[in-house]
């Protein structure tokens, strides 16, 4: 019997692609434990003041940005489907169209994108820069726990003002909405939040809340470890690995946010 034995250099292709598989595989299970280990320090005595500090940082310093976003995103929905809806001699169903397009999709996905943009970038830089200045290292000796000082109030405080700025983007949005549909366009205002109140259900403000949750905890679990683990990096160093794991930390955390996005919607459908 022939018992010729196939090394992995005979297979590269299938080598290659075991290695790329085994890595992900790792850097999933990693960046499990890390957000683990984070998320249960979260409830540790005088995490407090840090935890407000980073709502207001991630929070309401966001905020601009994602109530401009809304107001036009609002505006855009409203214009758009106004043409569509007057095909059919529908445009009175305008509001309910417009609000349960933000409150289910648009809300959740473009409010996480734009923390992630302005908030989430900042994170993974300010931590990538104490780790290859030493001074994660330095809270090491000092006998304090860099993920508890440092991760866990950015976690908590990512999962407070997601659903809570989800929750003004929608606001602004109908808002945006009402303006084009109603003052530009001449939609009946009556009509316009009576089908709000008529379609909109707790289940889809529900589902809404529940994505911007699960947003908030890729989100800054992926741009916390970007930047934590900077000094691993195999294709840099210094300063150029600090830019490098924050633009993988925002193409990493809008690829899940949007891969998230369905699997999430698949489960509340």
């Amino acid at each position: 019997m022939d018992t010729t034995i196939i090394n992995s250099s005979d297979l590269p292709f299938f080598h290659c692609i075991g290695k790329k598989v085994m890595n992900i595989t790792n850097s999933l299970g990693a960046a499990a434990i890390f957000f683990w280990l984070a998320f249960v320090n979260i409830f540790r005595s005088r995490q407090a003041r840090e935890i407000i500090q980073q709502v207001f940082y991630i929070g309401a310093k966001s905020s601009t940005i994602v109530l401009l976003v809304g107001l036009f995103t609002g505006m855009v929905l409203g214009l758009q489907l106004y043409y569509t809806l007057v095909k059919f001699g529908s445009q009175g169903v305008l509001g309910s169209v417009v609000a349960l397009t933000l409150i289910r999709e648009l809300g959740p996905v473009l409010t996480a994108i734009m923390i992630t943009a302005r908030a989430g970038s900042a994170m993974t830089a300010e931590i990538g820069i104490l780790r290859i200045s030493e001074q994660i290292d330095a809270l090491y000796t000092m006998r304090i726990d860099p993920l508890r000082y440092l991760i866990s109030p950015r976690i908590a405080a990512a999962i407070i003002s997601f659903p809570l700025l989800t929750a003004f983007f929608d606001l602004i949005g109908i808002l945006g909405g009402y303006l084009t549909g109603v003052v530009l366009l001449g939609v009946d205002k009556g009509a316009y939040f009576y089908r709000i109140r008529e379609y909109v259900a707790f289940i889809d403000i529900r589902g809404g809340f529940i994505k911007s949750f699960v947003f908030a905890v890729l989100v800054a679990t992926i741009c916390c470890y970007q930047g934590y683990f900077t000094h691993l990096r195999t294709d840099s160093y210094g300063s150029k690995s600090v830019s490098l794991s924050t633009t993988s930390a925002v193409v990493y955390s809008c690829v899940t946010i949007l891969v998230s996005d369905y699997v999430v919607t698949s489960f509340l459908m």
